[in-house]
């Protein structure tokens, strides 16, 4: 299956219909995927969540045709896929800065700005590639902290490191009671959200079942899943977070396209053990939950 020719019929519906009600489901649909593995694979091509590029492509027609026509704004807002004048009033202020008609009186276009997306089909390498070790792993239940994000303006990219940061300073890992495994610490994406953006990540450690966790802190289960574990490129420590971002990549634009899996739609995590010590070498895994895929092209 060919994903920049699915990812690239989606981008077409939406300019042809921004006037008009989209949907993940429909976006899916026509891009032969399922909701949630559309959603992950659209973000990973493109760099932003489908539903975040659709609000902006439409908040930028807007402010085109405030710009360069006398239309009405209730018009513009109808036009621009909103369906009512308040809504598009409250859309347009928080992504400009500015009501609308204080952005027609500027006499001056500016962003931000979202033009249409073009693929840039080298984002396929064609080198290096990863072969995922296929693992059923057993029901699990973790002890951690939480954190609610979203991907809505990349809200994620500044609230995970953030929290990472929060977590290792303040050696946050000694107060999670009796891991299973010391010094392994997940970092799980779960409870997704595919039409809002919003998720819930965690940083924590397995745990005995019933385990109870302490205030502050919160206890969740996972069941039985099978997952593609990839071990990122041994790296330096100044190489680290980049191979684990390309290996990220590589998941969604390399290795889904010809392993004849899809996305899972549950959690996905990132695991740090012993490995990640040190200056050299340091490597991860990542969990990616799997399931034969169903819809074909």
């Amino acid at each position: 299956m060919d994903y920049f020719v699915c990812i690239q019929r989606t981008l077409v519906y939406i300019e042809e219909n921004l006037q008009e009600q989209i949907t993940l489901e429909k976006l899916a649909e026509i891009a032969c995927f399922s909701p949630f593995h559309y959603h992950r694979v659209f973000q990973a091509i493109v760099g932003e969540s489908v539903m975040d590029y659709v609000r902006k492509r439409r908040l930028t027609y807007a402010a085109e045709q405030l710009f360069y026509t006398n239309e009405k704004l209730i018009n513009i807002a109808i036009d621009a896929g909103f369906q009512y004048q308040e809504s598009f009033n409250r859309a347009f202020k928080k992504h400009y800065g500015i009501s609308p008609r204080q952005y027609r009186h500027a006499k001056r276009i500016s962003g931000p700005l979202r033009g249409k997306a073009y693929l840039n089909t080298n984002l396929i390498s064609g080198g290096h590639k990863m072969e995922p070790k296929l693992v059923t792993k057993p029901a699990f239940h973790i002890i951690g902290y939480e954190l609610k994000t979203k991907n809505e303006y990349g809200q994620n990219n500044k609230d995970i490191p953030e929290f990472w940061q929060q977590y290792m300073r303040n050696g946050l890992g000694c107060n999670i009671p009796n891991p299973i495994h010391q010094n392994v610490e997940l970092g799980i994406c779960t409870d997704f959200n595919p039409e809002t953006g919003e998720f819930v990540y965690i940083i924590g450690m397995e745990v005995e079942e019933g385990a109870q966790a302490p205030e502050g802190m919160v206890y969740r289960s996972f069941p039985e899943l099978e997952y593609a574990v990839f071990t990122t490129p041994k790296s330096d420590e100044g190489s680290f977070v980049p191979s684990i971002q390309s290996t990220w990549k590589y998941i969604f634009t390399e290795w889904f396209p010809q392993s004849g899996y899809e996305h899972h739609g549950s959690i996905e995590f990132e695991l740090y053990d012993e490995r990640c010590y040190g200056s050299e070498n340091k490597v991860m895994d990542i969990y990616i939950p799997v399931k034969k895929q169903t819809v074909k092209a």
